[in-house]
Order: C-alpha cells, then structure tokens, then sequence
C-alpha cells in the first residue's frame, strides 16, 4: 500500500512538472519497422495496403551506428505514406539480426502495431484474403455495444511477409476522427494509431505523458470474446489508453490485466532484429529531450544526441526516437 501510495505521489509530481514547461515532443512523424526484404515489403504495403514510397535512402557510417546501436550497419529505408500517415522499412544489409520468435502473441511485451483504417471491413477482409495475409484474428470483430468507448468498432489483426501484426480498423460514425469519415471511394485511408503491450499504465503514462508530453484522448476496458478473437488470446481483458501528441498518429496503450503471462520484451534486442519496432516522434529541442530523458532515468539506445536525434527506450523496452523538428 506504501509502495503504490509513493507510485502515485511521484506520478502526480511528473505531471505537476510537465504541464510547467512545453512538451518534449510535438509530433509522431512515424512508426519504424525492420524488415528482412525491402523489395519484398515495399512490394506488400504498396499492392496490398496502398502506401505510396516517397524515398529509399541507403546508409552507412559511424554516425547511424551511434544512433542505432548496431556497430558495422548498412541500412536500406523506404519512407512509405498511406493518407497523411507515414511508416518507414529498414532492411539491415549488414549486420542481420536475428529473426523474431515464431511463436509471437498479441500479449507478448514487445507486440507493437500499426492500426490501418479501412473505409469498409468487408471488402478490405475480402481483399486480404485474396492477397493471402496470414491471419492473426480468427476474422474480423465488431466490439460490443455495451462498451462506451469502444463499441461499433470493426477490427482484424493479420501480418506482414516478416510476421509483424497489423490491424485494419473501421470506426462507426459516432467514433473516431472526422477524417476517416470523408466521402470517397479508397479502401485504406491511413493510420490512426500505433499500439504497444505494456506492463503497467501507470508507468508508461510517467515516461510517454509525464516527460514527453503526450495527452490522453481516451480509456476503455475492454473484455469478452469479440477482444478474445480479435487479440487470439484466451481470456483477453485489456486495459487500454490512447494518447496523442499535437500532430500525427495516436499511441496506444494495451495493458493485458488478464492473462499476465506475455512475455518481457528481449533486454538483448537491438534495432536490426526483426521483432524491433520503432516511435518517431519530432520535438523542438533535442538537447533538452535528452537532458530530461537522462533525468528521468530512460535507458539511451543512441550514444546521445546524434545528427540532431536521440533514440532510447520505454519503461517496457519498446524503441523511441526523438528528432529535432
């Protein structure tokens, strides 16, 4: 009871502090994902899910490996965009990482997403099938009404060539942002949010609210066999958060509070391993991120301020970077 009471005063205190300076970070520019095959991947999120390339840079040198953490790199990355939305492939052309575990959950501690807004579920349910994703969901589930929050939406976990989950995603017309309301005639519009299993709520909000400065814009719990299906895990009762910055895409929370056996997310990933995802967000000054990042106890991936980025890690493990805007 101590324990949670000084939790709780020391939480209180972060946010006490960060609604006194301006937030660390402004944007979400992007969700990062390591791939094995860029051509491969690049070929999948443009047939199948409609993203544009808007650049491939290949790069090497001692700066990225001190922003990266991985000694030696090579990296192809193509820069995608579906709506006003951007990911961004990396391939490792050396040194390769090692491959994620073939038997990944939707509760395991390093599960991260990308949620993909479709305009119809069906036919976009109807066109993944045709192109032969790989099911993740047992199908396309519609949450219950009887959830306040969360009820109307339409959502199907599948993965990429590599494995990693995605989602696609339907609001109904009560839910969501205006813009994936908009008349037209496209299947796949952009993305909303990137989600992250995490251990505690409360931890997470001290290192994603309480120092970067992002705001919650929604909670839910959310339980019962349409969550069941959608995550694949027996007994799915999650506790989720969503958050926003002032622009870009939200981030979202997925406290599993039942089952609690997900596993913790690898202390020896590095960015060239095919499990690693990766935050991009965009702030004013990265040398005072860094400053409060350090304060705050974070655990750097990045040697420090790099090219004008630093990358470090979540309370859970997951990878975040901050670049100067």
């Amino acid at each position: 009871m101590l324990r949670r009471t000084l939790l709780s005063l020391l939480l209180a205190c972060g946010a006490l502090a960060a609604s006194d300076h301006h937030p660390l970070v402004t944007a979400v520019d992007s969700v990062g994902i390591t791939v094995s095959d860029l051509d491969r991947s690049v070929e999948f999120y443009s047939k199948v899910l409609s993203f544009e390339k808007v650049s491939e840079t290949e790069l090497v040198g001692p700066e990225y490996e001190h922003l990266e953490g991985v000694f030696g790199l090579r990296m192809r990355i193509a820069r995608m965009r579906l709506g006003d939305e951007f990911i961004e492939l990396t391939e490792f052309l050396a040194p390769r990482g090692r491959p994620a575990p073939g038997d990944s959950r939707a509760n395991d501690r390093w599960f991260q997403h990308i949620a993909i807004i479709t305009s119809n579920m069906d036919r976009a349910y109807k066109w993944l099938r045709e192109n032969k994703v790989r099911h993740a969901s047992s199908g396309p589930q519609r949450l219950p009404d009887w959830n306040k929050n969360a009820g109307g939406i339409q959502a199907f976990y599948f993965r990429d060539p590599d494995g990693h989950f995605l989602e696609v995603l339907a609001f109904p017309p009560d839910k969501g942002n205006a813009k994936w309301h908009q008349a037209g005639n496209k299947l796949f519009l952009g993305i909303d949010h990137t989600a992250i299993v995490i251990s505690d709520t409360d931890a997470s909000l001290g290192f994603y609210r309480d120092v970067l400065g992002l705001q919650i814009v929604g909670e839910s719990e959310n339980y019962g066999s349409e969550q069941e299906h959608l995550n694949n895990v027996f007994g799915a009762r999650l506790r989720i958060t969503s958050l926003r910055a002032a622009a870009g895409l939200g981030v979202e929370f997925l406290e599993y509070l039942a089952p609690r056996d997900g596993r913790l997310y690898p202390p020896e990933e590095n960015a060239n391993d095919l499990l690693h995802w990766q935050t991009k967000f965009l702030g004013t000054s990265v040398v005072e991120a860094a400053r409060d990042l350090q304060k705050s106890g974070s655990r750097f991936i990045s040697t420090g301020v790099v090219m004008g980025s630093i990358a470090v890690r979540d309370p859970d493990g997951h990878a975040v970077q901050i670049s100067q805007q």
